[in-house]
């Protein structure tokens, strides 16, 4: 008994001596991976090996395995299993608070954002000035906030250009006319097709496609030339001839990755010639990457991880001189932060864009533009949404013309591609349109509608056979419109533009009255036997006011009109009172008297009945007169009908020259 127990004691020790070798032999490996940048490589092996360290006895060397792992995958932008790397980190009490802000910034790109503001504030603790640390803090609390402030910009995916099992990202147009167009991509190509240990896909190279005569573009085709390697290339900016194209390519050797380094070909015979690389730091070990040449091809900006910089990747730029290129400076704090400025882009008129991990945004990397003001100094705007999610947002590129262009973004990819997208600012659209008609609804087909602007608009036009009409405004102006045709009263409307920051389209249908035939005036009402209008009635007098207003060479006669119902004495004398009524309040409401006169019909003028009429009330027929005799042949229920029909209040010109002679 006492042999065997000695035996398994031996066996169990021996086991645990194999098992710690190799734990030992497969963390060296991981910790070399990650020594030379192999991220991808690196991540895997810690991965596998995390899970045979004990909880218990090596819960530090835990905390740090699961640490390093988290930082692997972070930098590949695989946030998904970053998150639950730094999460274990936690758990097993890594040391350092740089844990909560790596894993706050991972959150933040997956749109946890109360995490995010969590695990900010954690790290705070710890260091409450770091400014990396209090952006991504400002980003996490206000991006529910932000998320409202959406843009005018319309983002749809470029399926022109997108593979389905790869990443495309990093356009940029090639010539003045944006008729063709270099992206990069790890597409199937000839090049080496093994994944890289860096980032787990394989290297990127470049592809270009041309529109075709019909303005379609064409197939994405790997760029001719001496381009595409079995290395990486990619980021790619050509001046705007066309003519000068940079590019960055990060050369590998079988020891380590040398790092991104940046290259130059020029176009001659249609040819590009042998890309030649550029050199901007004496310390060649010193990364360069992401070119964007200004649009006359004097100013090279590029991304460094000098250690001369704020932190992570900064933008620097450099000046063409007679030599080469001058001393590299870098933008400074105003640019650049203690996180990663990345994909700069000059646009033609001196505008720089660029994508950012350090200014408050949504998370990941944000789109940012950057302009300066007349003291030369940089102004840092997000672009926001759409153009911003909370994943990784970059490469952003104009057309030469118009407010339109590609960027790059992995939003909602669940296998974290990065996909194409094409965005467009819609131009501002204002205009003014409706139909002019009588009365009765029928059009007016020769009305004349003129328009006047405070901004010097003035528009006359006729209106088509159907009485309808359209014209184009523009914003930031006051309108005043007339509509008029002859036998006709006219009829005005004031609107503006100012102020408005959508496209908008504004409805106005005139309806012009019959000169020289009784118009009925509408939602005239009394109380039963009374003449006091009631307040809704006067509400309605208000179109009647500005009729009067628009025409104001116009006089005219009030006429009011009761039903049946009654004497014909009493309702004579009711009806004049109602008219009266109506003129006092013209009167009240500025209207000259002298332009008024007030009439009592009682019931002695029955309404002929109209084509309105007939198509609304089945029962009675266009040209028949509603008296008496036609009354009685009536139902009680069609008879209050009727009644109601006749008890009106009409208005008629009559006089065209008031104050005119």
């Amino acid at each position: 008994m006492k042999f065997r127990l000695r035996y398994l004691l031996i066996c169990c020790l021996s086991a645990f001596f194999l098992l710690s070798c190799s734990v030992s032999a497969r963390l060296k490996k991981a910790d070399k991976y990650y020594e030379q940048g192999e991220y991808f490589s690196a991540g895997e092996a810690y991965r596998k090996v995390q899970s045979s360290i004990s909880t218990q006895k090596q819960r530090k060397l835990k905390a740090e395995v699961n640490f390093k792992m988290g930082e692997c995958y972070s930098t590949i932008n695989n946030q998904k299993r970053a998150t639950k790397a730094y999460a274990q980190a936690i758990k097993y009490k890594y040391p350092d608070s740089i844990v909560y802000l790596r894993q706050a910034k991972v959150e933040q790109a997956l749109g946890k954002y109360k995490e995010a503001a969590r695990d900010y504030s954690l790290f705070l603790k710890a260091q409450p000035t770091n400014a990396e640390a209090l952006a991504g803090l400002e980003g996490a609390t206000k991006a529910a906030e932000w998320k409202k402030i959406v843009t005018r910009y319309v983002v749809k995916p470029a399926t022109e250009f997108n593979s389905k099992k790869n990443s495309d990202f990093a356009p940029s147009f090639m010539g003045a006319d944006a008729s063709s167009i270099v992206f990069t991509t790890n597409r199937e190509n000839t090049t080496n097709r093994k994944n890289s240990s860096i980032t787990g896909v394989p290297n990127n190279d470049l592809f270009t496609s041309r529109k075709n005569a019909a303005g379609k573009w064409e197939k994405p085709e790997p760029l001719d030339g001496e381009f595409n390697t079995d290395d990486d290339e990619g980021v790619t900016s050509l001046t705007a001839d066309g003519k000068t194209l940079y590019f960055t390519r990060c050369r590998s050797s079988q020891s380590a990755a040398i790092g991104g380094e940046l290259y130059t070909s020029t176009r001659s015979g249609g040819q590009w010639t042998a890309p030649q690389k550029v050199v901007l730091f004496k310390d060649s070990s010193i990364t360069v990457a992401h070119p964007a040449i200004s649009p006359d091809g004097s100013v090279l900006y590029f991304v460094s991880d000098n250690i001369n910089g704020f932190g992570g990747k900064d933008i620097w730029k450099v000046e063409k001189t007679e030599e080469g290129w001058s001393t590299p400076e870098n933008l400074g704090d105003t640019i650049n932060t203690s996180g990663n400025e990345l994909f700069p882009y000059v646009r033609h008129d001196g505008t720089l864009y660029f994508a950012s991990n350090g200014h408050p945004g949504f998370g990941g990397l944000d789109i940012f533009k950057a302009t300066k003001d007349s003291v030369g100094k940089w102004q840092v705007t997000n672009m926001m949404t759409p153009i911003n999610s909370n994943s990784d947002d970059f490469g952003i590129t104009f057309d030469k013309v118009g407010e339109q262009g590609y960027f790059s973004s992995n939003r909602n990819q669940s296998k974290n591609y990065d996909r194409l997208y094409h965005f467009e600012l819609p131009e501002l659209v204002y205009a003014i349109e409706g139909k002019v008609t009588d009365e009765k609804g029928e059009p007016v087909s020769d009305a004349i509608v003129k328009l006047i602007g405070d901004n010097g608009d003035n528009v006359k036009m006729r209106a088509k056979k159907d009485g309808s009409y359209r014209i184009k405004l523009n914003n930031n102006a006051n309108y005043i419109m007339l509509a008029s045709a002859r036998g006709y009263l006219n009829s005005t409307h004031k609107f503006s533009t100012q102020a408005l920051v959508d496209s908008k389209t504004f409805t106005e249908n005139f309806k012009l009255p019959t000169i020289g035939k009784p118009i009925p005036i509408g939602n005239i009402f009394f109380e039963f036997g009374k003449s006091e209008l009631t307040a809704e009635s006067e509400k309605s007098l208000q179109g009647l006011v500005k009729m009067l207003t628009d025409n104001p060479n116009i006089a005219i006669e009030i006429s009011a009109h009761t039903d049946m119902i009654g004497s014909e004495e009493s309702n004579l004398e009711l009806s004049q009172k109602r008219a009266q009524a109506v003129v006092t309040f013209l009167i009240k409401s500025g209207i000259d008297k002298g332009r008024l006169t007030s009439k009592g019909y009682g019931e002695s003028v029955p309404v002929v009945v109209d084509k309105a009429m007939a198509k609304t009330y089945k029962f009675i027929k266009e040209g028949e007169l509603l008296d008496e005799k036609l009354v009685n042949l009536l139902t009680k229920e069609q008879q209050d009908i009727v009644n109601s029909i006749n008890r009106r209040t009409e208005f008629k010109v009559t006089k065209t020259t008031y104050n005119l002679y």
